[in-house]
């Protein structure tokens, strides 16, 4: 026999999903803790299929969660310690109104804690899916970073972001790992290489900052509380990596010996002069790594057919690869005041060179700008009073630039006053049919040849010469044979009028070969028509969408050559007005 019916709103959707103040009510949380609790775990809402269904008959406006989430929610042991927090807070107010100052001080000597690390693991089992994970971590703890000391975020947290994110920074340079770098409107994205995962994050311009009225400040503080955990852990574990020290220790300096050793742990982490010394990014730690990059040889064993292949392109990009990461070796730089110091620090060592400021910026200032074997000094002004001769003024794009294209770009066009290149993204990646712009071209040459490039741009120009120079006697050709045709015509007719017989002979026809190549296109044009009849109707119509994509895509590419030809046309013509005028 089988058993009762069951009753309405007992299976399905109205069992799978449970409401947020139901969800509340079950885990005996306020609002607020309820949803730090559901960031903390990796908890979010879920909008059912059925919304009617799982409101049970009602059409009111919901947020839902699955059931079996907060059942996971209901054996977390921070539960408690929110709701330890909440007493401690109202025995505190107690006490503070009943003015009795050593229950306050006991208090808060006792104030109940709690530790992410079990979440940290329980949300990544392995340390590939931590990484993989790591770029919302970044670019919060990257904000925070910047955040004013206001009331709006608590000053440890700000310092703690700072610490963690130029310990990551410093990281990136000891292993070489940085690929690519944009500056966009938003902020600077940066993308490294670790351990075969992309990571990429965004890092925000050092302006004035303001804070918006419209965000919630304790759901991000929520999140960076998470993140600075996963973070920590990270970062540990990648200097265990390389044998590096973790937290990276300070130099010696006169102001820091007269410290006590038990306030050399504090010091380290709060103090002002650490957060300064990290922000140089002592060029420490990269030596150690170059040093035992070189030693290391992989052995090579011999290998036949496909395998072969494959092993000589992995070798291939590995080379490049290493030539990328010595980029800027045996290049010193020095940075003026006016340009962005530790994002082009960090670029500069990422690649191998040397890098120094002035010494009024900031703590690592190597040498001085009348430091002679200076090669590069990086400038943001439309001129420099004083210059030394043997040394290139550029401005900043160059870096990012070279860094994007793989290659040292030639400095001219970077020159101080100069109108710079466009600064196309890395991150776009062209397909077959795109536009691509004819700056993306030149960067690609310079890619496979500098000498190349230079090469072809010449050649364009000549082609462009000889184009109209040639349009232009096609022209006169043409000018002539059409004089010499109605001249004919003009004879033949007058002729006519007279009675004449026209100089006129009829000869056989010959008989011309069909061409195979059009006989054989007509053909596939007519099986192809033909195939397209014989499709079903929704086969047919996905064609329709494919074909119609890819007239589009060719519709936006011609359109992208033609605006590109007009600005190069009027630019043209500006420099022969510009021409005229000067010879005048």
């Amino acid at each position: 026999m089988g058993g009762l019916p069951k009753k309405k709103h007992e299976r399905g959707a109205a069992v799978n999903y449970i409401s947020r103040n139901s969800a509340k009510k079950k885990l005996q949380l306020s609002l607020a803790d309820f949803r730090r609790l559901c960031i903390l775990k990796g908890i979010y809402p879920h909008e059912p299929k059925h919304k009617k269904k799982a409101n049970k008959g009602s059409t009111a406006q919901r947020t839902f969660y699955l059931v079996k989430d907060i059942k996971f929610l209901l054996h977390e042991p921070i539960v408690n310690k929110f709701r330890e927090y909440k007493v401690f807070v109202r025995r505190l107010r107690k006490a503070f109104g009943k003015a009795e100052w050593n229950s306050v001080d006991r208090l808060k000597d006792n104030k109940p804690a709690y530790k992410l690390d079990h979440i940290v693991k329980e949300r990544y089992p392995t340390f590939i899916d931590a990484l993989r994970d790591l770029d919302d971590a970044l670019s919060m703890c990257f904000l925070f970073a910047t955040f004013p000391r206001t009331g709006k975020c608590h000053v440890q947290t700000i310092q703690l972001c700072r610490r963690l994110t130029v310990e990551f920074m410093n990281f990136v340079i000891a292993s070489r790992s940085l690929r690519k770098v944009f500056l966009s409107i938003k902020g600077i994205y940066y993308q490294a290489e670790i351990l075969g995962q992309l990571i990429t994050w965004i890092v925000p311009y050092t302006f004035a900052h303001d804070h918006p009225t419209d965000v919630d400040y304790r759901v991000m503080a929520t999140f960076t509380e998470f993140f600075t955990t996963l973070l920590g852990f990270v970062n540990f574990r990648l200097y265990q990596n390389l044998n590096l020290l973790y937290p990276p220790k300070l130099e010696n300096m006169p102001e820091e010996k007269e410290l006590k050793q038990d306030d050399e742990e504090m010091y380290a982490m709060d103090s002002e002069c650490y957060m300064e010394k990290l922000a140089a990014l002592s060029a420490s730690l990269t030596r150690v790594v170059s040093s035992n990059e070189e030693d290391d040889v992989l052995d090579e064993f011999p290998v036949e057919g496909e395998n072969a292949e494959l092993i000589g392109e992995q070798q291939k990009k590995q080379q490049e690869l290493d030539k990328q990461k010595k980029l800027f070796e045996g290049l010193k730089f020095f940075l003026n005041r006016e340009v962005p110091r530790e994002s082009l620090a960090f670029v500069i060592r990422c690649f191998g060179g040397k890098v120094s400021w002035e010494k009024s910026l900031c703590l690592g200032a190597n040498y001085t700008v009348t430091d002679e074997t200076i090669t590069h000094q990086i400038v943001d002004r439309p001129s420099l009073d004083k210059q030394f001769v043997n040394r290139y003024y550029i401005q900043p794009q160059w870096v990012f630039d070279c860094v994007n294209c793989k290659a040292l770009l030639p400095v001219e066009d970077y020159f101080l006053g100069v109108t710079l290149p466009p600064h196309l993204s890395p991150f776009v990646e062209e397909k077959d049919g795109d536009y691509i712009p004819p700056e993306k071209l030149k960067l690609l040459g310079i890619q496979k040849g500098e000498n190349m490039c230079e090469n072809e741009t010449e050649s364009e120009e000549e082609d462009e010469n000889d184009q109209e120079e040639s349009n232009e006697e096609d022209d006169d050709d043409m000018d002539e044979t059409e004089k010499q045709d109605e001249e004919r015509l003009k004879n033949m007719e007058a002729q006519k009028v007279k009675g004449n017989k026209l100089n006129v002979k009829v000869t056989t026809g010959t008989v011309k070969m069909e061409n195979k190549a059009q006989a054989r296109e007509r053909e596939e044009a007519e099986e192809k028509r033909l195939a397209i009849m014989m499709m079903k109707k929704r086969e047919k119509s996905l064609y329709r969408k494919i074909m119609f994509g890819k007239k589009r895509k060719v519709r936006e590419t011609t359109k992208l050559a033609a605006k590109r030809k007009a600005y190069d046309d009027t630019i043209k013509a500006e420099k022969k007005k510009n021409k005229k005028i000067k010879s005048q």
